[in-house]
């Protein structure tokens, strides 16, 4: 039996994986905020261990004002260097460290593979980029790394379930003008990418974690209105999010188009493809 660490476990894509692990017959450990602060005990919970997945991370959408900046920063950096320090520190190191990323990390202009370098320069492709390079250095400590870059998670909960209410009144509609690449992935097939590479016992490097045919936010929202049987015609000006998140309205407005050549090169088979399958199957 695989013993697995998670933090951020009490989030969507945490809570989901942990019901999924268990009945994979995992042994799965959460930790808590307090352990991320505590070194020896980290270390303690970590010792042993065959895998840690590392989910902790604030809400990226938000109103970005400088101290939510700071916590987005801090959530996500000092846990995991709090993390790459406790394993240097275990007598029995853990085997396989899996730290997460987001697909925020390229620009919004090409299709992206995991090979590409010429990645964004701005808050979010700066935070993601620092983000790696903590979890990176467990690699220096013969810890086999891998870095998932989620797309937007679609599953029961999470984002998808905070954006079909107005849906279903009737009231949804493209953000901006919808033209903004939608880069996503299903939560049944995030679960199995994890499942695929601990169970590789040899793959890692950097993972695009999304469908094989990314999409734009306007044919997403038209894909939605159609296996809803409502009309998708009241579009949210960008000046509106701008408003209420302010520079945090670019997680909504911007997007990226990724493509997840690494998994597939590597023989992982996706279940759902397409927009349109994959929200068959949720809705």
């Amino acid at each position: 039996m695989k013993k697995i660490i998670i933090t951020g476990a009490s989030g969507f894509v945490g809570s989901s994986l942990t019901k999924k692990f268990i009945e994979f017959g995992y042994e799965v450990i959460a930790t808590k905020r307090s352990d991320l602060k505590d070194i020896k005990k980290l270390t303690s919970l970590l010792d042993g261990a065959d895998v840690i997945i590392n989910l902790a991370g604030a809400n990226i959408i938000s109103r970005w004002s400088q101290g939510y900046k700071k916590l987005l920063y801090t959530s996500r950096i000092d846990t995991t260097k709090a993390l790459v320090k406790a394993i240097t520190l275990c007598e029995s190191k853990p085997k396989n460290f899996i730290s997460t990323s987001a697909v925020g990390i390229y620009k919004n202009d090409i299709t992206y593979d995991e090979k590409a370098t010429n990645l964004s320069n701005d808050f979010l492709g700066n935070l993601c980029q620092e983000w790696e390079k903590e979890a990176l250095k467990a690699n220096n400590f013969g810890i086999r790394v891998s870095i998932f870059r989620f797309g937007i998670v679609l599953g029961h909960g999470g984002a998808l379930s905070k954006m079909i209410t107005p849906f279903k009144l009737g009231l949804g509609g493209t953000i901006g003008d919808g033209k903004q690449a939608f880069s996503f992935v299903h939560i049944d097939d995030l679960i199995n990418a994890y499942r695929f590479i601990i169970e590789s016992e040899t793959l890692s490097g950097i993972f695009n974690i999304t469908a094989p045919v990314p999409t734009t936010n306007y044919a997403f929202t038209k894909e939605l209105g159609k296996i809803l049987n409502r009309p998708t015609i009241f579009p949210i000006p960008q000046f509106v999010l701008n408003l209420i998140l302010s520079e945090g309205a670019k997680v909504l407005t911007d997007g990226q188009y990724a493509i997840p050549k690494h998994l597939e090169e590597s023989g992982f088979e996706f279940k759902y493809r397409s927009i349109k399958e994959t929200l068959e199957s949720l809705v």
